[in-house]
């Protein structure tokens, strides 16, 4: 069922449902999540079960805001061991916000959310209707809520209550928080090996987060010790069902105009203007700005499959850093 997530009633629903053991359809600003408690070792195998991921494909917890300006969540040392100082200086910089810190876990909590490891990724959300839950979870011995994108494992992420109910049917409670703001998921920096590290691009830069913490930021082939597994890192994931291709904008329309009239079962997602021969070729405008781009993106593949395309043409976004997070996603939904 989907239940607006602005009405008082519902997230009191919700944070009972997460106590008690259940599942839950929760949007951020990043992509909406599947929720559940993430103490709760029995919850947090539900959620694996129902997407199909592999339990040692770790997931991210999320943390209440705050109760005052400035300060950082309350419940972060319950799952963190230590937190170095310039993990604590992207916290309050940049949350509640779209940025995942994997920091050392402590050995007591979240092991099955942390998908066995040492560590564990971490995140305080923006979105209000999330931060509404996640506060309403608090009294009820609800510390975090370990949430992954809703949906099924390596397939595109929501960034709708309707996306979630499209995934998983009635029987899921889905919070209808509108559209997601960011439009993809966060930017998840490693802090568990003494200096920040890189692990997935997203609308935070690399050049935001060494301003931050005031050091540079390191790539996972720039250390010699093997970086952590975190959530959505892997080589193929945020696919379609139908085969994506990305292309420069010369080498597309060069396909199109090979193809002609007989071209059938297409779509197009570009910046460039693109001449079309087919009236069958499905073509949609790629933002030419960075955020707009990412907003839009997962909806319109979700668009795309639900038309019924077989193949997808996406034009290459440019190489400047802002474009990172978009070209990360369309590399790995390509791959």
């Amino acid at each position: 069922m989907v239940l607006d997530g602005n009405a008082s009633a519902a997230v009191a629903r919700a944070a009972r449902v997460l106590a008690d053991g259940g599942l839950l359809g929760l949007p951020t600003e990043t992509v909406y999540g599947l929720a559940a408690n993430a103490d709760d070792a029995t919850a947090v195998a539900a959620i694996f079960r129902a997407k199909g991921r592999p339990s040692d494909h770790p997931l991210i917890v999320h943390l209440a805001p705050p109760a005052r300006a400035g300060e950082l969540p309350e419940a972060l040392h319950h799952y963190a061991a230590s937190l170095p100082v310039f993990a604590e200086r992207l916290a309050r910089a940049f949350w509640p916000g779209p940025l995942t810190l994997i920091l050392p876990r402590r050995a007591e909590n979240a092991a099955a959310a942390a998908g066995g490891q040492d560590s564990i990724g971490l995140r305080c959300p923006s979105h209000p209707v999330c931060q509404a839950v996640l506060t309403a979870c608090v009294p009820l011995g609800v510390l975090g809520v370990a949430a992954p994108s809703a949906n099924q494992f390596g397939r595109v992420s929501p960034t709708t209550a309707a996306h979630v109910a499209g995934e998983f049917g009635p029987e899921l409670m889905v919070l209808d928080g509108g559209p997601c703001e960011v439009g993809i998921e966060s930017t998840i920096v490693d802090c568990s090996r003494s200096v920040p590290v890189l692990l997935r691009p997203g609308v935070i830069t690399a050049a935001q987060v060494e301003a931050a913490c005031g050091q540079p930021v390191l790539s996972p082939e720039a250390m010699e010790s093997a970086a952590p597994r975190a959530s959505g890192t892997l080589e193929s994931h945020y696919a379609p069902r139908a085969a994506v291709r990305l292309m420069d904008a010369k080498s597309l329309q060069a396909a199109l105009d090979l193809l002609g009239a007989d071209a059938a079962h297409i779509a197009v997602f570009a910046r460039s203007a693109i001449r079309l021969s087919s009236q069958a070729v499905l073509l949609r405008r790629m933002p030419d700005d960075a955020a707009a781009a990412a907003h839009r993106l997962f909806a319109t593949l979700r668009d795309f499959d639900d038309r019924g395309v077989r193949l997808i043409w996406i034009e290459n976004p440019p190489p400047a850093p802002e474009w990172d997070g978009v070209r990360d996603r369309l590399q790995r939904a390509s791959a």
